[in-house]
């Protein structure tokens, strides 16, 4: 499909690096950062071979409000959006750690509980616990930030014994974790949703000011459960109606693909894409409350460069 960001391979004048990552291409110009958030999609550690038209303008628009949200909290990165697709902001140095919070037990902490585990980075998790219950308090379930590979739980004692953060440095980022997770938990809830977990990244800007940086409370990044129906659920002992891109995963693990040797990508239509891309501006609506407005895509690639461009020459 032409009407969707794939690839990008801009020459942006002053321009000094270019990273591609699974979904956004971030290009280095002096000591500002320009990222685009494509409309490539990823799963089970794959980005998948189509597009989702507007995937990118969701994700940077949810991301933008959030930051512009909580900037009375923490400095963040971000300082302009010349484009819906296009985040444009300082460059900073970032931990090599990620702050990850969880306020129920689902994902990644419940396979841990469900298989006997009751200690996950360090904090105790009680027993007698069902699936998706909520924590008496969030928990800090923190990881390393992997150059290659998967991210890895690390422990605040293995942080702080490893050198990855200063100790002064690191019970800010704590602090700013969870001042963050109360602002998207109260933000939620006006809309009827539950924030069950997320994770956040910091960095250190040019004058050593701890900086949030890259994307929050997206659903790439972000767990809703809908508020209505919760309590039932959990109840029955029934799966929560989530928010999130969970519905792209289980449409692949039902057409065979889990991201391991041998299977294959099932093919996904032009019908398929158009109604994943419809979920990502739902999501979009539910989340901030806004009225999703298409940006013309005809001329995508044309677009994000000129306004790109236009923003850098002024």
């Amino acid at each position: 499909m032409s009407n969707v960001i794939l690839k990008t391979e801009f020459n942006l004048p002053g321009q000094t690096n270019l990273y591609k990552g699974k979904v956004r291409d971030v290009y280095s110009v002096g000591d500002t950062l320009v990222m685009i958030a494509s409309d490539r999609i990823s799963a089970f550690d794959h980005v998948l071979p189509e597009g989702i038209p507007y995937k990118g303008q969701v994700l940077s628009q949810i991301a933008a409000k959030f930051l512009d949200a909580t900037a009375d909290i923490v400095p963040n990165w971000l300082e302009a959006t010349p484009d819906p697709s296009v985040s444009v902001g300082k460059r900073c140095e970032p931990f090599k750690v990620e702050m990850v919070i969880r306020g129920y037990l689902t994902g990644h902490a419940w396979r841990e509980y469900r298989s006997g585990k009751r200690m996950l980075c360090g904090v105790p998790m009680p027993d007698g616990m069902v699936e998706n219950q909520k924590f008496d308090e969030p928990i800090l379930t923190p990881t390393t930030k992997a150059d290659v590979g998967h991210d890895e739980d690390i422990s605040r004692e293995e942080i702080l014994a490893q050198g990855l953060v200063s100790e002064a440095d690191y019970i800010l980022l704590e602090k700013y974790t969870r001042e963050l997770f109360q602002r998207g938990t109260e933000m939620a809830a006006e809309k009827g949703l539950i924030l069950v977990d997320t994770k956040y990244e910091f960095g250190k800007d040019a004058n050593g000011v701890i900086t949030l940086i890259d994307e929050i409370h997206t659903p790439d990044s972000s767990r809703y459960f809908y508020i209505e129906g919760y309590a039932e659920k959990l109840a029955l002992g029934e799966q929560q109606k989530q928010l999130s891109k969970e519905f792209v995963r289980q449409w692949l693990i039902e057409n065979g693909f889990q991201g391991k040797d041998g299977q294959e990508i099932p093919h996904m239509s032009e019908d398929f894409c158009t109604s994943v891309s419809e979920r990502y501006i739902e999501l979009f609506e539910h989340i901030t409350g806004d009225k999703f407005v298409k940006e013309d895509v005809s001329d995508v690639m044309n677009r994000v460069e000129n306004n790109i461009l236009n923003y850098l020459n002024n």
